[in-house]
């Protein structure tokens, strides 16, 4: 009994350290807890100490009835001068590292690197201190949509030369920081910068160029990455050991009615939401997907274009891209629904080109944005995805999140959260080589032409208060507690909101646990038979 007894006091003292008696589904010791933010959305200071103006800052100055709440990101939650502040959050999560970005026009007001903002390189410099004072990991997104208007004006990255543009931004930030950054992140989501920005008139820069502007951008991005990736590997890799990545927008679909014709247009659907971005880099032959390939080929033919609208990817390019990247980044939100469809796209566009329909179970649970609904089994049959068709180093997830109003209690989001959490689980003990999960985001934010009407933060931010005061909700709560005890509690609710700084490190954790098993070991020596 004396060896029960110790056991129940060892579970009681330590199992808030996240110990696992082979029976508690537990994500492994190394996987890695962070969350995430971009510049444009938190940092606010649009026009202050020699930034200037990026496509987003000129997309919502011009087009203000777009915004749904009226709110753009000229202060949002003015991260710029409250910086501490967030790492303060960071600490009270007990987060492994934090995923935010740098904004190209802070660092090089016109573009180019003749012109470096020493104001720009300083707010960053103090920030990633500010991080590594509390050992939290910085992870350096390069770009989040954030161009310098003055290259916009030049064409943007429709231009080929945004290509050498990028490069030599991104020189310019690895010079200043690779000593500092373990983790970076290239460019994110090629495709809402592409199909929605250059394709589409909803978000900046809103060219309205449908089916040709937008893989025009494509395929320039891609390169960019690809670019800025083999600069690194070449200058900083074996000097400082960092992982480079690019962060891909990976929903999962599956058919309406599994039947032939719907199967094989959810295949051509992934092929043009996925594979167009991930083939490059991870397929064993490199390039485009052939059936994007084809399609795009003959739509442009009926349309009675000499040539593809889709550019095409030349031999040496096809070599630097592949394999351009240490992790694959997965920003993964929903699962969509496919059908094919007799409904009339706009000629040319992608929509036009891949055409289906898109739609979701009437049962899925909605958030507060329309094209957001929960359905966290798609992490799971995506990973599986990625592992049949992909042969990738490492995936980390650096998305996900579940928008509410504006609510402390905010149990949907938990809810959501939880659920994905165990999908996630069962993707990693099924092969998903998965090594960190990023939480969108650490506080409410500017979400683009949404303004602050879809709250995906952890935190509350009071957007009416001088302050910006950031305020913890349940969420914020919950997911501290996943980080503490690795694995997820149902049911688990704090006491209250208030939350506290946690002293604990990583390291002391493990090696509580080590004198927990310890213990167990030497006991059952002296007690054989108890």
């Amino acid at each position: 009994m004396f060896v029960i007894y110790v056991i129940i006091w060892c579970f009681s003292v330590l199992g808030a350290h996240g110990y696992s008696d082979g029976r508690i589904r537990r994500f492994p010791d190394d996987f890695l807890f962070g969350v995430s933010t971009s510049a444009y959305q938190v940092e606010g200071a649009w026009d202050l100490d020699g930034k200037s103006e990026s496509v987003w800052d000129r997309f919502l100055h011009k087009n203000p009835d777009m915004i749904a709440d009226g709110r753009n990101g000229d202060i949002a939650c003015d991260s710029y001068h409250n910086y501490k502040r967030d790492v303060e959050m960071l600490r009270e999560l007990g987060v492994d590292y934090y995923r935010f970005s740098i904004s190209w026009p802070r660092i090089m007001p016109d573009g180019f690197s003749n012109n470096i903002n020493k104001k720009g390189l300083e707010y960053y410099d103090k920030f990633i201190d500010e991080l590594l004072k509390y050992n939290i990991k910085p992870m350096v997104t390069i770009y989040h949509f954030d161009l310098p208007q003055k290259l916009q004006d030049l064409g943007g990255w429709a231009n080929p030369l945004c290509v050498h543009w990028f490069e030599d931004y991104a020189k310019v930030v690895f010079k200043a920081f690779a000593h500092k950054v373990p983790y970076w992140i290239t460019i994110n989501q090629p495709n809402f910068i592409c199909v929605d920005g250059y394709g589409g008139k909803a978000n900046a820069p809103g060219i309205g160029s449908s089916g040709i502007g937008d893989y025009m951008c494509i395929k320039n991005v891609m390169l960019a990455h690809a670019k800025a990736y083999r600069f690194y590997e070449t200058e900083y890799k074996d000097k400082f050991n960092g992982s480079v990545g690019i962060s891909l927008a990976m929903n999962w679909a599956d058919p309406v009615i599994n039947n032939t014709e719907n199967y094989q247009a959810t295949e051509l659907y992934r092929d043009f939401t996925i594979g167009l971005y991930v083939n490059p880099i991870w397929s064993k032959h490199g390039d485009f997907p052939s059936t994007v390939k084809d399609r795009v080929l003959q739509r442009s033919r009926d349309q009675g274009y000499m040539q593809s609208r889709l550019p095409v990817l030349s031999p040496e390019e096809i070599k630097l891209l592949k394999g351009s990247a240490d992790f694959m980044g997965v920003n993964h939100y929903t699962t969509f629904l496919v059908k094919t469809t007799d409904k009339v796209h706009s000629i040319p566009s992608i929509e036009n080109d891949i055409g289906v329909e898109v739609s979701f179970r009437p049962e899925w649970k909605k958030s507060q944005s329309s094209w957001l609904r929960s359905a966290p089994y798609g992490i799971y049959k995506l990973c599986l995805y990625l592992n049949k068709e992909y042969d990738y180093p490492a995936m980390i997830v650096t998305e996900h999140g579940w928008s509410t109003k504006k609510v402390l209690k905010d149990g949907s989001r938990v809810r959501n959260m939880r659920e994905f959490f165990k999908a996630l689980l069962l993707a990693v003990e099924d092969g998903a080589r998965v090594k960190g999960y990023t939480a969108w985001s650490l506080m409410d934010n500017v979400e683009w032409g949404a303004g602050t009407s879809e709250r995906f933060g952890l935190y509350e931010v009071d957007f009416e208060s001088k302050e910006k005061t950031r305020t913890a909700r349940l969420s914020a709560l919950v997911y501290k507690r996943i980080i503490e005890r690795r694995f997820v509690e149902e049911g688990w609710k704090p006491d209250n909101l208030n939350i506290s700084i946690i002293k604990t490190s990583r390291a002391q954790r493990n090696n509580i646990e080590l004198y927990f098993v310890l213990i167990i070991c030497l006991l059952k020596k002296i007690f054989p038979h108890q």
